[in-house]
């Protein structure tokens, strides 16, 4: 028999919530139905384990039945068994005409007579009738009927007809460890120096920072691959730039993991689980635990002192010790375990003007993507019409191909405690628009030959728990650009919060599944340190989006390159804990000169990409640069106090510092003047412009149109071959005919969004040419 499958007799009774041995008169048998040796087509689902108590596994075959699952089963006897299937009909809650996700118990080939996942609204034990059992080895079988997401957590046998399998808390906890076999405590995994729990792109680069500064790690993920929203299960793209001052090192391991590719609901290898899995196996002291759910903690004094976790697919218990833990479980449930200090939603007053209830705004998140795209066929398709599923009209109905980022649900619940619930919503109205769209909408004939090829079943999370540390980033923070001591990661994403579509608000009011994104303010800007360990447990950092952060702050850190990059400033924060027998904490006090220089020496192991500016050839012959010494003027800054206008010609060009550059209002035209006392002869220029983003070859939103200009009396005269349109090089050169004039401008009329962005701008004489008088 398998090892993943633990089917164990054992005699037990339900006494008082409890189970216990009785005599061998009686028998009780319990497969899990995610630890069968043949998955066939059904998948295992996590969505809601915490809440219903178990992984189980789904049929996802959007519409089309999945391949039967098949596994054998021992009993001790022959004889009668009554046979129970916990399940439900996961469209009960929005009382459904009828049930979409049917499934049958077949046992040595024979069907029982009852059709499981039509009834229930809730997780529960269905009653399958009795079957007698002939000999010692049975062969069982899951068959799904529709395709559509039919579940199944477990399956009882029992030779006792007045048995019912307990269905909550801790009497079905000690049920199924009492049948399975499983040691009364968890089995020891070892002992780390860190315990990282969540294994995307946060977990995974803490892990392998630290892993890479000499800590023995252990990386816990619930799922079978890397990646979190960037994995083939849920088919985000990375957002958010890397290697950006002021620690431009920082992003080096998310380059490592990137696949490079951009565009969310692709094809699976567009986001490289493979490449993931190869940079965490090559680091020796790391080791990796798949399929390992932590739903529990250790505490002593204060401190956590373990996780347990079980294998999603044996249920196996482990126990991970450290004096260090990392939460990168996005909804900070290690956190939470533990008692630390957090929110969710909403701040109830301050940001956002609007005062809220507490119990309202704990609810008022970001939603759940579940994306998913079509393909065109050779010949029509067909779909069924779902009435169990969301119901559309002409004018209600999506008239699309693909679903991306804005198919966002759940934006008015509970993203933990109702995960399960959101991400079947997006079920019902994906399948719901499709059935509508192929055989009812004006324009079914675009749809006749097209299929669904894929829809996520695990659901991409953008907002739940943010655990609360020494300092919560808020709104005003980024707006006012406060600088903090410990500022390390550069967040470049904007302010992005999303709400319920408008359009879609009028057809589906407090059911929303289309979404709107509303964008603040874009500039760079670095996230304190302080932020990511928590403030109450004293040996517990975090990284991701459970970060402490506001609901409004969260709009710009929650992308994953960004998330990425804290994890890598963790992997260093802890080593120092473990250099120095320290907290968290204790490195931000008494360490942070010290975290400082790791940060700029990283810890990546890909040659860094390296921009430079290259001086042209006839500056060989150049004197001076005559723009050193005039006086500057520009037409607007977008904030003075950081990009003013005297680093214009300061005589400084650090391509990879965004802050030592002049930037304008977001509006064109825009002008840079520069004056002299006495007039000065010009024949050649150069302006250095863009916006670095760390993981292009060069600066980006050049300045493209400009012209210099001379000051003649009155007027300004452009200076002969110096007038450019399209301009793509951020180290733009150029010699000319001579001006000689104590006024010179460039006026620019175009740049990337509007705005103009100059790190440098020089002007020098070389040699003799026929000047353009001024007068």
């Amino acid at each position: 028999m398998s090892d993943s499958v633990r089917l164990i007799i054992v005699m037990v009774v339900l006494c008082a919530g409890f189970v216990s041995a009785v005599s061998a008169a009686g028998g009780t048998v319990l497969v899990e139905a995610e630890g069968f040796d043949d998955g066939g087509g059904w998948v295992v689902d996590l969505q809601g384990i915490d809440e219903m108590g178990s992984p189980y596994v789904l049929a996802h075959g959007m519409g089309v039945p999945v391949g039967d699952a098949s596994t054998t089963v021992e009993f001790a006897s022959a004889g009668k068994y009554h046979v129970w299937v916990r399940t439900r009909n996961w469209a009960g809650p929005w009382d459904a005409l009828a049930a979409p996700g049917k499934f049958q118990v077949l046992i040595g080939g024979e069907p029982l007579p009852v059709v499981f996942g039509t009834e229930g609204t809730q997780w529960h034990w269905q009653r399958g009738g009795a079957v007698d059992i002939g000999g010692r080895k049975v062969a069982l079988v899951i068959r799904d009927l529709t395709g559509f997401e039919g579940r199944c957590d477990a399956i009882v046998f029992t030779t006792d007809s007045a048995f019912v399998p307990p269905n909550e808390g801790e009497a079905m906890s000690a049920f199924r460890r009492e049948l399975l076999n499983l040691p009364g405590e968890p089995e020891d995994a070892g002992e780390f120096d860190l315990v990282v729990v969540g294994g995307g792109m946060a977990g995974t680069c803490t892990a392998i920072s630290a892993a890479r500064l000499g800590l023995a790690v252990a990386l816990i993920q619930n799922r079978p691959v890397l990646g979190g929203n960037n994995s083939s299960e849920v088919r985000v793209h990375l957002n958010g730039e890397i290697n950006l001052p002021p620690y431009p090192a920082l992003g080096d391991v998310v380059r490592e993991l990137d696949s490079g590719y951009r565009g969310n609901a692709q094809p699976a290898g567009h986001y490289d689980d493979d490449k993931k899995l190869r940079v965490v196996k090559a680091e020796k002291n790391l080791r990796l635990f798949l399929n390992t759910h932590a739903f529990k903690v250790e505490k002593q004094g204060g401190k956590i002192a373990a996780v347990i976790a079980r294998n999603t697919r044996t249920s196996r218990q482990l126990r991970f010790g450290a004096p260090l833990f990392v939460d990168c479980t996005g909804d900070g449930t290690i956190g939470f375990l533990a008692g630390a200090d957090y929110r969710m939603g909403r701040e109830s007053r301050g940001e956002t003007g609007e005062s809220l209830a507490p119990e309202k705004a704990d609810k008022m998140t970001m939603g759940m993507s579940v994306q998913w795209y079509s393909g065109e066929a050779d010949e029509r398709t067909t779909f069924p019409d779902c009435p169990w599923a969301a119901q559309f009209t002409q004018e209600s109905c999506q008239p699309v191909f693909r679903g991306d980022w804005d198919w966002e649900t759940g934006m008015n619940r509970d993203q933990i405690t109702e995960a399960e619930f959101i991400r079947d919503y997006s079920f019902r109205v994906i399948y719901g628009n499709w059935a509508f769209m192929k055989n009812h909408s004006e324009q079914k004939a675009k749809y006749a030959n097209r299929r669904l090829q894929w829809v996520a079943y695990v659901g991409g999370k953008r907002e739940s728990r943010r655990l609360l540390g020494d300092l919560i980033l808020c709104q005003q923070d980024i707006q006012q650009d406060t600088i903090f001591p410990d500022a390390f990661v550069t967040a470049t994403w904007t302010i992005d919060l999303h709400y319920p579509n408008p359009q879609n608000t009028k057809h589906f009011p407090e059911a929303e599944f289309r979404s709107i994104a509303e964008f603040g303010k874009k500039n760079p800007y670095p996230v304190p340190y302080r932020c990511l360990y928590s403030r109450n447990v004293p040996n517990l950092m975090m990284a991701g989006r459970n970060i402490s952060v506001t609901h409004v702050a969260l709009g710009t850190t929650r992308v994953m390159r960004t998330c990425g990059m804290m994890g890598e400033l963790l992997g260093m924060a802890a080593s120092l804990c473990r250099k120095y027998e320290t907290t968290p904490r204790g490195v931000y006090n008494d360490h942070l000169d010290e975290l400082k220089e790791l940060a700029r020496k990283g810890v990546g192991r890909l040659p860094r990409k390296t921009v430079a500016t290259i001086p042209p050839q006839w500056m060989k012959e150049a004197g001076e640069n005559l723009a050193r010494k005039a006086k500057v003027k520009v037409s607007s800054c977008l904030d003075e106090a950081r990009y003013g206008p005297g680093a214009i010609n300061d005589g400084k060009i650090d391509i990879r510092n965004n802050d030592t550059r002049w930037v304008s209002e977001r509006t064109m035209p825009q002008w840079v003047e520069f004056a002299w006392d006495e007039p000065r002869t010009i024949n050649a220029a150069r302006i250095v412009s863009g916006w670095f983003q760390g993981i292009t070859t060069s600066p980006r939103d050049v300045i493209s149109d400009f012209a210099l200009q001379y000051a003649n009396g009155s007027e300004w005269k452009d200076v002969p071959g110096a007038k450019v349109a399209g301009n793509g090089r951020f180290d733009w050169n150029a010699t000319f005919d001579e001006v000689r004039a104590t006024r010179i401008r460039l006026n620019i009329t175009g740049g990337g969004g509007d705005t103009a962005r100059i790190w440098e701008a020089e002007f020098y004489h070389i040699g003799k040419k026929a000047a353009v008088s001024p007068h």
